[in-house]
């Protein structure tokens, strides 16, 4: 799904974006629910970049956030990796610089497969085609993924992150001799 957001950039730099884990639900301009395997999953456009949301029936037991937080002392990690009771959480980041000709290309195609995909999400800012935040949601064994893109033409800077949130495998109990 494709969407124009009605606002202007809150986060202009790649810089200005830092990561959060267990947020409470943001105003989202726009959303995406989708029911994969019995996990829920909510995928949201901030104005200031993204967060997505899973829940099962006790609830969200995953919120993640990368956004321009104000107030937030935590920058954007290149990899973060924690146990949440019974789940697994991993998070990785990476920041692209492309020559002009490159961004945009790259840009529109990034756009072309997240606003074609069932379960994709993306949102254009103002001023720019090349301006967007999108996300991509799969499911994988008993593994949800996630891939996000936050574009800054402005820099020729796209924000890459992946994630991967699922049951953690318990290893079996040995039995004394």
């Amino acid at each position: 799904m494709l969407t124009d957001l009605k606002t202007p950039y809150t986060d202009t730099r790649a810089g200005d974006l830092a990561w959060a884990l267990g947020r409470d639900p943001m105003p989202a301009l726009a959303k995406l629910d989708l029911e994969l395997e019995g996990t829920a999953v909510q995928m949201r456009l901030l104005g200031a970049s993204h967060q997505v949301l899973l829940a099962d029936e006790g609830g969200i037991f995953c919120s993640e956030t990368v956004a321009c937080i104000p107030g937030s002392r935590t920058p954007l990690p290149l990899g973060v990796s924690k146990r949440m009771d019974d789940w697994e959480y991993a998070f990785a980041a990476r920041v692209e610089t492309l020559s002009d000709g490159s961004f945009a290309g790259r840009a529109q195609e990034l756009l072309a497969l997240v606003a074609d995909h069932p379960h994709g999400l993306a949102g254009t800012f103002p001023g720019s085609p090349n301006a967007f935040t999108a996300l991509l949601v799969q499911r994988r064994g008993r593994q949800t993924h996630w891939r996000t893109w936050h574009a800054y033409p402005q820099e020729r800077r796209l924000v890459v992150t992946h994630t991967k949130v699922g049951a953690r495998v318990r290893e079996p109990e040995r039995v004394g001799v």
